[in-house]
């Protein structure tokens, strides 16, 4: 493998003006510039990017850790944020924690090994105190960490009571609500609380059922829908709280012989695009998954500039009828 000696002594240089070729430093003339580049084409040489950012203090990489890159919302937010980071060009250094502290923890010193600009976490298994010792730029999807961690959410309530509502108005009596552990310090739990404060306030008999494992492990949503219409047979709507969940929650009302939307209406949450390949198609609250994406790429941006940013990002929703409900 080359290395920058290589380059020096093929373009007839210092090393020290390679380095500086590559770092953009002081005065160079194009001659110069062509000389070192063409050296490196001939020899098939590569900049060392951790080893620039050591000379830089700053990589252009930004880490991004995520509980479950195979999770429809997940991979298409991980696509937005890699597109507009390139765009700004940063380049993405992915890690799916699967919900592992272990492997959380593991992925947050490598990131901070590999000198990242900054860390957009999607993964929240560690304590508040393991977070607030990153000292690096960070911005956290549906948690709020601290009052001085910048976060990015939906509209949570908002979504849940535009969901719950539609339940309502489309004269269901009995419905239940279908999601993930209810960790106190996720966002997301206000899909919940919203459920429960509408159908109280519409007089409508309610239940949650939700899972003690992996929210993202999605098989286990079945067998747990197949309890509620087991025990609930008068159950006659349906919100879940993410569209994969819905997905489930479809598939298994099917099986038993449920009409959809005509013996029980679903509603799902997250708006994924994958949702057009249902049929019917889901009826579900859409997160504005780019404008979420290009907005933690911009924080961490302004963070490593030293600008001021808001602590709080909270993203309006829509509800997108379909034929479920």
């Amino acid at each position: 493998m080359p290395t920058i000696k290589d380059v020096a002594l093929r373009a007839g240089v210092s090393v020290t003006t390679v380095s500086r070729v590559l770092n953009n430093r002081g005065y160079l003339s194009e001659e110069l510039k062509k000389k070192v580049y063409h050296a490196m084409d001939e020899l098939h040489y590569r900049p060392n990017e951790l080893a620039r950012s050591l000379s830089r203090s700053k990589s252009n990489l930004i880490g991004l850790i995520v509980p479950n890159a195979a999770n429809p919302f997940f991979g298409e937010l991980i696509s937005h944020i890699e597109e507009y980071a390139y765009n700004q060009g940063y380049r993405l250094l992915l890690c799916n924690s699967l919900l592992d502290r272990k492997k959380e923890a593991e992925y947050i010193d490598m990131l901070r090994s590999s000198r990242v600009d900054g860390i957009i976490l999607g993964s929240h298994t560690l304590e508040v105190e393991d977070y607030r010792h990153i000292h690096l730029p960070v911005v956290t999807f549906d948690r709020q960490i601290s009052d001085d961690i910048p976060y990015i959410s939906s509209d949570n309530y908002r979504g849940g009571e535009l969901a719950t509502t539609l339940l309502a108005d489309k004269g269901c009596r009995k419905i239940a609500h279908i999601g993930g552990h209810p960790h106190p310090d996720l966002l997301a739990l206000k899909r919940l609380d919203a459920f429960k404060a509408v159908a109280m306030k519409r007089g409508i008999a309610h239940i949650e059922i939700h899972t003690d494992v992996d929210v993202f492990h999605y098989p286990q949503y079945g067998p747990l829908t197949a309890r509620l219409l087991e025990e609930h047979p008068d159950i006659d709507g349906i919100f879940a709280s993410s569209d994969m969940i819905a997905a489930y929650a479809l598939k298994v009302c099917r099986e038993h012989g449920r009409k959809i939307p005509g013996d029980i209406r679903i509603v799902g949450y997250d708006g994924v695009k994958l949702t057009d390949l249902f049929s019917p198609s889901l009826t579900t609250v859409a997160q504005p998954i780019p404008d979420m994406a290009r907005r933690a790429v911009d924080l961490i941006i302004r963070q490593m500039q030293g600008g001021q940013v808001e602590m709080e990002h909270v993203f309006p929703v829509e509800l997108v009828e379909g034929g479920t409900a």
